[in-house]
């Protein structure tokens, strides 16, 4: 790096300041002694630096620690600021962000931040929580120096490309680099077309980062095992149960097909084990940290020797039409605000659906829980289709509701460890509790709790969260002998990510330390409710206090006799509330890990118009185009992932073949 120079006229002004700070008798909140650091050559994008004249006199150089709160626990960071109040150097000193995407984030903000000296940045997409924490982490140690915050958040970055139009040309464009975008692209270009593959966010793999495993039916591997399924009965079987509301060809073409993708994508690097996971073809993904880098390798041996190209950072934002109707192309924008117009024969849409735009999830499905998927899936994919020709499906609306989610997590981890941070969670996964919906019905046969997509469809019908009733009794029983004083037929059943960081302590058997001390800290944080009496736990919790007496009053009747008159909860599950308070409330949310279609797509994976033929020049893969398989929600049982790289690795072939005419 070097010093940039400085107007004269500045230089004595900022002399002049220094001047009197030191006579004021000037100091700042740290002890450490001033560094004053050679400033940072400004990139490109950046503006000038700070305006040096701007510092205050209460002002004091030196390296100062920070921390905020990010999606995944505390960033913490150490920020020094130079004699000129520039910010010289950041250091991440602690973060537990996802690899691939919050990671990224972090690093990229860091980057802006010391380039440009401001703090007006825009989040980095799909890690918005990681970003707005390492700029609030920043600003507060600006804070802490005594540096001119408002100067600091008042400064934007002039981007280098504004205003700037490139045009691209491909003879396929695919929008978007998850699971099923990748497999596309690298499917094309192995047919022999030149591919150009768009992605918003800095990072390859999309949700397929996150996941835990795919289904590829029949597949060597799992024949080999000595599984393998029926596939006319398994056809048969899809059909019924999603109530004949689908696509048949579509659901033989994965099903018979799918199997063939294990294969490809070992040949390709992108290795996954097999699981016989109760009689379910599973197949594990690569390790989390070798995922992305994987696929990289995909696109590098295909796509990039192809001659075409990997561009992330960079949001498509509406289709290019011919006299025809036909797609011939996409818009699309850099992170520098360079306008990307990319022509092609095949565009393929791989977009990721709309689960992170709640307003879109509120309207099409009524669901109000959590978005636990990735938050730059917010429906551009779809709207560019719909506006275009292409048709809203049928069914529109459907999503992947999963896990359930306890609201106290996050901040109990700020208090507790993670066992004890935990506690909400685990009791939110039992049979043996009472649960009622914010109405204080109880709504379920609580059993449906030891399946997590039960769970997480019967509670989203019955509200934006539901209540997981717990006594004083209950807790002591807890303190003493774990969750085998509740009864627990088995674990929760957790995913595994949920109880890493306590594995040693998830037992049975694990007393309960500080349960007291917990729940009273989860009705202080407002993630949860008490009351001394039934009626005022229902006050206090908003739920009708008479609906919540007469459902509690047969709960405990039941408990008492073994017989469940309401839902039929068996016996063994039945275990009274305790005759005498305090009682909580824990709130209680679903997961919804993925939207499930928006555009329906033959088994060419071509996009159809209001008259289901074809749009000319456009296809779909992956979740957008998923919604051809159920008739509204999708269980979760390894399909999602399965489908995303067939869908991909087919689409990628058919969108080749569009585009070479070779069909």
């Amino acid at each position: 790096m070097h010093k940039q120079a400085a107007q004269p006229l500045l230089k004595v002004i900022v002399c002049l300041i220094l001047v009197l700070s030191i006579i004021s008798g000037c100091s700042g909140n740290n002890s450490a002694d001033p560094a004053v650091s050679e400033q940072p050559s400004a990139s490109p994008e950046a503006t000038q630096p700070a305006d040096n004249s701007a510092v205050p006199a209460t002002f004091k150089a030196g390296t100062y620690k920070a921390e905020a709160d990010g999606k995944d626990g505390k960033i913490q960071v150490e920020v020094t600021l130079d004699a000129e109040s520039v910010i010289t150097d950041i250091q991440v000193v602690s973060q537990n962000e996802t690899a691939g995407i919050g990671v990224e984030a972090i690093n990229k903000i860091k980057e802006e931040i010391i380039a440009g000296q401001t703090l007006a940045i825009d989040a980095v997409s799909g890690a918005s929580e990681s970003s707005t924490a390492i700029l609030a982490a920043v600003e507060d140690a600006v804070k802490q120096a005594g540096g001119n915050v408002e100067a600091f958040k008042s400064k934007t970055v002039v981007k280098s490309g504004e205003g700037k139009t490139e045009q691209l040309s491909a003879d396929v464009v695919v929008v978007g680099a998850g699971a099923s975008g990748v497999s596309a692209a690298v499917s094309a270009a192995d047919k022999g077309a030149k591919v150009i593959l768009i992605e918003k966010t800095a990072t390859i793999g999309g949700a397929s980062n996150l996941s835990w495993a795919g289904k590829f039916y029949n597949s060597s591997a799992a024949v080999s095992s000595g599984l393998k399924v029926e596939v006319e009965k398994e056809i048969a079987d899809w059909i019924v149960n999603n109530h004949w509301r689908v696509d048949a060809a579509a659901i033989r073409q994965y099903v018979t097909k799918s199997g063939e993708t294990y294969d490809w994508l070992t040949g390709k690097g992108y290795t996954t084990t097999f699981l016989n996971f109760g009689g379910e073809q599973l197949h594990m993904l690569p390790a989390y940290d070798t995922r992305q880098d994987l696929l990289k390798a995909m696109l590098a041996e295909s796509v990039e020797k192809g001659g075409g190209q990997v561009i992330t950072e960079t949001t498509a934002q509406k289709l290019i039409t011919g006299s025809n109707g036909e797609v011939t192309g996409v818009v699309a924008e850099k992170a520098d605000g360079t306008v990307l117009e990319i022509t092609g024969k095949s565009i393929v849409m791989a977009t990721g659906g709309y689960a992170g735009n709640k307003e879109m999830v509120k309207e099409a499905f009524g669901f109000e829980g959590v978005n636990g998927g990735l938050g730059q899936n917010i429906g551009e994919g779809l709207q560019m289709s719909w506006d275009i020709g292409a048709k809203v499906p049928d069914n529109f609306g459907g999503q992947m509701l999963h896990q359930t989610l306890a609201r106290a997590t996050e901040k109990l981890k700020a208090e507790y460890e993670p066992f004890e941070a935990s506690y909400p969670l685990m009791l939110s996964y039992l049979p043996t509790l009472m649960n009622v919906g914010p109405s204080g019905a109880r709504f379920r046969d609580e059993a449906a709790t030891l399946t997590a997509v039960a769970a997480a469809n019967t509670s989203a019908f019955n509200g934006a969260y539901h209540l997981v009733i717990l006594s004083q009794a209950q807790i002591d029983a807890l303190k003493t002998k774990g969750m085998n004083g509740l009864k627990a037929p088995g674990l929760p059943g957790m995913p595994p990510e949920f109880y890493a960081s306590f594995a040693d302590k998830f037992t049975l058997d694990q007393p309960w330390k500080d349960a007291d001390k917990v729940f009273e800290s989860m009705v202080a944080n407002g993630d949860g409710f008490k009351g001394n009496t039934i009626a005022e736990l229902a006050t206090n919790a908003g739920m009708d206090a008479a609906v919540f007496a007469a459902d509690f009053k047969l709960y405990q009747e039941a408990a008492k006799t073994g017989i469940d008159t309401e839902f039929g909860k068996a016996k063994e599950y039945l275990l009274p509330m305790g005759e005498s308070g305090p009682y909580y409330a824990i709130i209680s949310e679903i997961n919804n890990l993925c939207s499930v279609g928006g555009l329906l797509v033959n088994t060419k994976f071509q996009v159809l118009n209001d008259k289901r033929v074809p749009i000319k020049g456009l296809y779909a893969v992956g979740v957008e185009s998923e919604g051809v398989l159920f008739n509204d929600t999708y269980v979760g049982n390894g399909v999602g992932l399965g489908y995303s790289f067939t869908s991909g690795r087919l689409g990628g072939e058919d969108a080749a073949a569009g585009a070479l005419g070779t069909e």
